[in-house]
């Protein structure tokens, strides 16, 4: 069957919600820290002596983080790499031709799967030294903005610091950049970096197992609501490795002897792949391609624009952004008037379901549903 980044969809979510659900207890940690005592006269006092308090409760929510996300990640990429091998041991099966039966069957993976998600847990450790970094600088920001706030005859201390705690749920923990210079928060970069991870090990469980096989070209679908990064390879006939660029290539008649087979292709998958195929959230597919037998299939409808799509994820971004700003509310009023605009941004999301054919996944408008960007 054809490999997706889709595939291991689920197990990217399964990562990135225990760093969502984190980031949240962070937030309410710092949150009810803060608002305990907050019309007492020694408050700054009595927060900046507590310090120290803060501090050990969030190292030990980082700590169970850390062991938490290392054992997800790796079972996280043991089960994407186990999805990709299997997709091409279905196609291999079902094929039938050439070395296809012998080589169905199932390659070590404890190497691949350890490197790859060694590679992940290197990338995502920064996330817990900023964590820990993050809560502290805030409650000291949040101090200093409530105490002096009054002084200045700008607004009473507890509107300033329900206005600094709104400010540290709107962004989350921030300041990962990503390998292009993108900024991102906390949980929408380990969305991002362990669904790049897993849908890496799906597909190239599924290519090795096609070299393995002695398979040379794959084609890409035509997917709807494609992304522009990807339209430019859809329905392409690619190496599965070797030389970028354009060319054609002569090969073997796939199920009649002696017969050759000019193919024309269209570059090679690693160069799809650095161009922006196969991307996270990327709804193409990849599968193997037989000279002189694969034929191109239909694109399957569209059921709205690439935009609508990419309105869908917005408005699912700013649900989870307000219950964050629910999270850190300081008073009952201003938790419910959170919660109020969660029901606004849920109900948009329902009328562009009822408008497009879209599906609504509901999971991604929970909090532990890491962000697409």
């Amino acid at each position: 069957m054809p490999i997706s980044p889709d595939m291991a969809e689920d197990l990217a979510a399964a990562v990135s919600s225990l760093y969502e659900q984190a980031e949240l207890a962070l937030i309410e940690k710092v949150t009810r820290a803060l608002a305990e005592g907050l019309n007492s006269p020694l408050w700054m006092e009595l927060k900046l002596a507590a310090l120290g308090n803060l501090h050990a409760a969030v190292e030990e929510i980082v700590t169970a983080l850390q062991a938490d996300a290392a054992g997800a990640i790796h079972q996280a990429v043991a089960e994407a790499y186990d999805r990709g091998q299997q997709a091409a041991i279905a196609e291999l099966g079902a094929l039938a031709v050439g070395p296809a039966l012998a080589a169905a069957e199932a390659l070590p993976t404890a190497a691949a799967v350890d490197r790859l998600a060694a590679a992940l847990v290197q990338e995502t450790g920064p996330a817990h030294v900023r964590m820990l970094r993050t809560a502290v600088d805030v409650y000291r920001q949040v101090i200093a903005e409530a105490s002096s706030a009054p002084l200045l005859g700008a607004t009473t201390r507890r509107d300033a610091a329900s206005r600094a705690l709104a400010k540290f749920a709107n962004r989350g923990v921030t300041g990962f950049v990503d390998r292009s210079g993108k900024a991102w928060n906390l949980t929408s970069y380990v969305e991002m970096a362990t669904r790049a991870a897993v849908g890496r090990a799906a597909v190239q469980a599924h290519t090795d197992r096609l070299a393995a096989a002695g398979v040379e070209l794959v084609v890409v679908s035509d997917a709807p609501e494609e992304c522009p990064r990807c339209k430019p390879w859809e329905g392409k006939v690619l190496r599965r490795e070797g030389p970028s660029g354009a060319g054609t290539v002569e090969l073997e008649h796939a199920t009649e002897d002696d017969r050759m087979v000019r193919v024309r292709v269209a570059g090679s998958l690693p160069e799809a792949r650095a161009s922006g195929l196969l991307h996270p959230n990327c709804r193409h597919s990849v599968s193997i391609y037989l000279p002189g037998v694969t034929r191109s299939r239909p694109k399957p409808p569209s059921r709205a624009t690439y935009e609508r799509t990419q309105q869908q994820r917005y408005f699912e971004r700013q649900i989870r952004a307000w219950k964050r700003r629910a999270a850190a509310a300081v008073d009952d009023a201003q938790r419910a008037r959170a919660n109020a605009r969660v029901r606004e941004y849920q109900g948009r999301v329902r009328e562009l379901v009822a408008q497009t054919g879209l599906p609504r996944k509901s999971r991604r408008e929970q909090i532990g549903a890491g962000a697409v960007r």
